[in-house]
């Protein structure tokens, strides 16, 4: 099962008796855990066994009890690390023999694939895998989240936001939190000067000299001063070549750029018009091979084994991009 699959059971109220929520986006798990503690009103008759806590004795009592007054008893285990298969099972046929169980699995490591399978129809079960949110969502995201807490901040601002931590949701929320406290609207100044920056600004050096025409030396000496990991580079450069598209297409059928209709936010003018500059020199032809290529090594980057490897995979991505930007 999918995001948009879970959506529509909530919005239904048919809230499965067991759940696992796992994937690459620790907010999402967080954030259904608790939309679906709210929706079973379980606030005050949950029992929560976070990582090491984890006891399979207390969590089976717990699923097992019989509630007074009809309430829920809802288990939720939130842990990097498998249950036991035998455990597993148990818990998730208990939350289905007993009518006011219900069993939530937040599993944030990676070794998923033995467990799904317990989490299936015939036992009112279902599982749901998440993956990281578009730019776009991601952005949608916080903007609700800031029109909840009072928080005055523009999209650009956000998108500034997002990219300064990486587009890590979870940290970007806590640092909206904090954000409350400034009176007044918020915007890149103000992003700058309280939210602690996770891409530091040689990644955006970099990405500009790689689409332009910097030689490939100057981009190896820049590399060198990006102390972010192979995969981190990647993604930015994908991030990069996916708004350069946008840039592209937008501009081949109205003539010229307006960031707000393609990025849905206003970019300050010079970086508006950089943007502009970098994607008409780019072909459909040579951005599909740029695509191809980003793809292709995202998932050798993924598979290799060490880091030299990786290394060794991000630099042969970038001579080819370069040699298609000629």
């Amino acid at each position: 099962m999918y995001k948009r699959d879970l959506d529509r059971l909530l919005q239904e109220k048919k809230i499965p008796k067991s759940l696992m929520l796992y994937g690459n986006n620790d907010y999402y798990i967080q954030m259904y855990t608790e939309q679906i503690t709210e929706l079973l009103d379980a606030k005050e008759s949950m029992l929560g066994l976070y990582y090491d806590e984890y006891d399979f004795q207390r969590a089976k009592n717990w699923l097992n009890q019989s509630s007074l007054f009809s309430s829920i008893n809802l288990l939720l285990v939130k842990s990097d690390r498998k249950i036991p298969k035998k455990e597993l099972s148990c818990l998730v046929d208990l939350a289905f023999k007993n009518e006011n169980s219900f069993f939530i699995y937040a599993f944030t490591g990676s070794d998923f694939k033995s467990m799904i399978q317990l989490f299936n129809a015939k036992m009112n079960a279902q599982h749901v895998r998440f993956f990281p949110p578009t730019p776009n969502e991601a952005a949608s995201l916080l903007q609700k989240k800031a029109h909840e807490i009072g928080v005055d901040i523009d999209r650009y601002a956000i998108e500034h936001m997002l990219g300064s931590l990486d587009s890590n949701l979870s940290i970007a929320v806590n640092e909206l939190n904090k954000l409350t406290l400034l009176s007044g609207p918020v915007g890149v100044k103000e992003i700058d000067e309280h939210v602690f920056s996770l891409v530091p600004v040689s990644m955006e050096r970099f990405l500009v000299s790689l689409f332009s025409k910097k030689p490939l030396d100057d981009l190896l000496n820049q590399i060198d001063h990006i102390e972010e990991d192979e995969f981190t580079i990647l993604r930015a450069i994908q991030y990069f070549a996916s708004q350069l598209f946008a840039f592209h297409a937008y501009i081949k059928l109205h003539g010229s750029a307006d960031s707000s209709e393609i990025l849905g936010y206003r970019l300050p003018k010079p970086l508006e018009q950089q943007r502009a500059q970098l994607a008409t020199k780019i072909s459909y032809e040579k951005f599909e091979k740029i695509f191809d290529i980003l793809a292709q090594s995202e998932i050798a980057i993924k598979t290799a084994g060490n880091s030299s490897h990786k290394e060794t995979l991000l630099l042969c991505a970038l001579i080819k991009i370069k040699s298609f930007l000629g």
